[in-house]
């Protein structure tokens, strides 16, 4: 059989288990799987010494475009996603104008076509005003989803009530990703942040209560009306242990940020640099996140990435914005986790791979197996580097991981058969296409 490209001499993640393997490459999907040592023509990557996983998908990143490209845009996210060893993004709606209605979307996959480096899908945002529209709006191409932000954070969208949060899940069907925030105990606490003057009150202000009062309020609506839900950024230790006993309605990510950083040191250490909503929280909440990751209440992780310029972190809190970067980042300090015995590289590709493919339903990607794209991401288990500033490719020019040495490096970015990034280069011109999705989809 010929072949377009061959990945020799690696070891490969698959369903069946990690072992050593080759993989074949026919028209932008995987064709072959095994010893494919007697094969002739075609691209030949060597493998040697590196694993070869399925390609990395981030769920939830904020690339800013239409509205703040200053921030970030469609190209150079995509562009700090591939090089980070990540192959397809869900991009949020937060964007100004916020991606609500048909004419929006089709606004952002047009500005995607042809200046995306990774395969890419967008959220529509749910408000009161399109809610009896979100079964139409969730079927268009291109739609990973329905995004509700039940608490204020960037940008404009709101869904704070009860009521219109039941309007919402009673017109889609699909699972809905969920920013859980109590708004009206955010906006009764404010003056903490104001009177602080300074980020190590910001998991004071949006306290453990704010996030599990809104987490309690939409798993109830959720159960009564027999709607799955993705509850995002899991942070509190509480939140873990209740969600647990709702996996029939309830899926659950979390983040490397509230998985790595501690506060209050992280604000010490970085002030506003580590702000990000909801907050990163004590200990002995970072503690209960790993403990979910462990007894698989957790589904996916995903980087959150949400960037802004150095100046605009440096206001004064609260007039600084929350958010950090997080797509270039996510698989090295996730390699880290593994490398310290956190979680094995199984689980890691059942967070970052399967179980997006799992949650949402994508078309042909999340395993390295015959059939599905050739999307893989090759990664040195042995390498030892450290994350710099100089090394991210977003706009914002800066990582809260900045400093810190990792053991574990992605080396490589295939997306569909076509090498993107080779050893920190990328390769050839931005080449990503928008996901597909099973009708219906989601478990």
């Amino acid at each position: 059989m010929a072949y377009d490209l061959v990945i020799r001499g690696g070891t490969l993640v698959t369903h069946e288990g990690t072992g050593a393997g080759d993989v074949g490459v026919r028209d932008g999907r995987t064709v072959a799987v095994g010893d494919l040592s007697r094969t002739d023509g075609g691209e030949v990557i060597d493998a040697t010494g590196l694993h070869v996983l399925p390609g990395i998908i981030d769920t939830q990143v904020h690339f800013r475009e239409p509205g703040n490209e200053h921030k970030e845009d469609l190209e150079s996210g995509t562009r700090a996603a591939v090089m980070g060893g990540v192959t397809a993004v869900f991009e949020m709606p937060n964007t100004d104008p916020p991606t609500t209605t048909p004419e929006a979307l089709a606004d952002k996959l047009d500005r995607a076509d042809g200046r995306a480096w990774s395969d890419y899908a967008f959220y529509v945002g749910a408000t009161p005003e399109n809610a009896e529209t979100l079964g139409e709006l969730e079927n268009l191409p291109g739609c990973c989803g329905i995004k509700i932000f039940m608490g204020s954070s960037t940008g404009s969208l709101l869904v704070p009530d009860d009521a219109s949060l039941r309007r919402v899940l009673e017109n889609s069907r699909r699972r809905v990703a969920v920013h859980a925030e109590d708004e009206e105990r955010l906006k009764a606490r404010a003056r903490i942040a104001s009177e602080a003057a300074h980020p190590r009150a910001h998991p004071e202000w949006r306290d453990v209560e704010t996030a599990f009062n809104a987490t309690r309020r939409l798993i109830s609506l959720a159960e009564e009306l027999r709607r799955r839900v993705h509850v995002l950024h899991v942070t509190t230790r509480e939140e873990a242990t209740y969600l647990a006993g709702h996996k029939d309605v309830a899926s659950v990510e979390v983040t490397p940020q509230h998985l790595t950083l501690e506060a209050p040191h992280c604000y010490d250490r970085l002030g506003a640099f580590a702000q990000m909503n909801p907050p990163v929280r004590e200990a002995r909440h970072r503690s209960g996140l790993w403990q979910a990751v462990a007894n698989g209440v957790v589904d996916v992780i995903g980087s959150d990435h949400a960037p802004h310029t150095r100046d605009e972190k440096s206001r004064i809190y609260p007039k600084t914005p929350s958010g950090m970067p997080g797509v270039q980042t996510l698989l090295p300090v996730m390699l880290n986790h593994v490398h310290a015995g956190r979680l094995s590289l199984t689980r890691l590709i059942d967070l970052l791979c399967q179980g997006p493919n799992r949650l949402f339903g994508i078309v042909g990607k999340g395993r390295l197996a015959v059939g599905y794209d050739a999307d893989f991401t090759l990664v040195d288990l042995a390498a030892s580097r450290e994350i710099t500033d100089d090394w991210v490719a977003a706009k914002c020019g800066w990582t809260p991981f900045a400093g810190m040495t990792v053991t574990g490096w992605p080396v490589g970015t295939i997306i569909r058969g076509r090498p993107a990034m080779r050893e920190g280069q990328l390769i050839d011109e931005p080449s990503g296409r928008v996901m597909r999705f099973y009708e219906g989809a989601g478990p």
